[in-house]
């Protein structure tokens, strides 16, 4: 593993890796639980997050970017965390469209020329992911990539290839010791 990505796995293991009987947000039934935000609530962790993103992105030679973002609520810290990395915008995307102020899907400095990164924490079939990806392309910007700190279901890479979207998963469950989809 390259460090950022160990230091990550590390942050994982210690503080969000539950085991017990959990229905995950796909519907599926698990024998274990990853809550991300106990890890990218930390303030001790926020830079773990952002170089192990920034850092498998590279090694996927996806360097150049404007932005970064994900659905509200366990992507935004992550988003916020690669920003204060690479320097580039962090934006959200609400669930649900705004009706007052300036209104929309979106939230924060996002741009219609930009080229993005979706992010989101933990995927099982990419429900969140995909909805974000939608919103962003309805905004107008492009998406470059999708990111995330934990693929635990391993199917997002195929749907996201049938969109023509490049998939960079930081971790994926094997590499934490459970088999994809368990």
């Amino acid at each position: 593993m390259r460090p950022a990505q160990l230091a990550l796995a590390e942050m994982l293991q210690k503080y969000a890796i539950r085991t017990g009987d959990f229905t995950l947000a796909s519907g599926r039934k698990s024998s274990w639980y990853l809550d991300g935000r106990m890890v990218t609530f930390r303030g001790d962790c926020v830079q773990i997050v952002g170089r192990a993103v920034v850092e498998a992105l590279s090694a996927a030679g996806i360097d150049e970017y404007d932005a970064v973002g994900g659905l509200v609520v366990g992507a935004v810290p992550v988003a916020v965390a690669v920003a204060a990395v690479s320097g580039v915008r962090s934006f959200a995307v609400r669930k649900e469209a705004k009706e007052h102020g300036a209104g929309g899907m979106i939230a924060g400095p996002l741009e219609t020329t930009d080229r993005v990164i979706v992010v989101e924490d933990t995927v099982t079939s990419g429900g969140s992911v995909l909805q974000a990806l939608r919103a962003v392309q309805d905004f107008g910007a492009e998406v470059v990539a999708v990111a995330t700190l934990l693929d635990r279901g391993g199917e997002l890479e195929a749907l996201l290839a049938a969109e023509g979207v490049a998939y960079v998963p930081t971790l994926v469950a094997p590499e934490l010791g459970f088999a994809f989809g368990s």
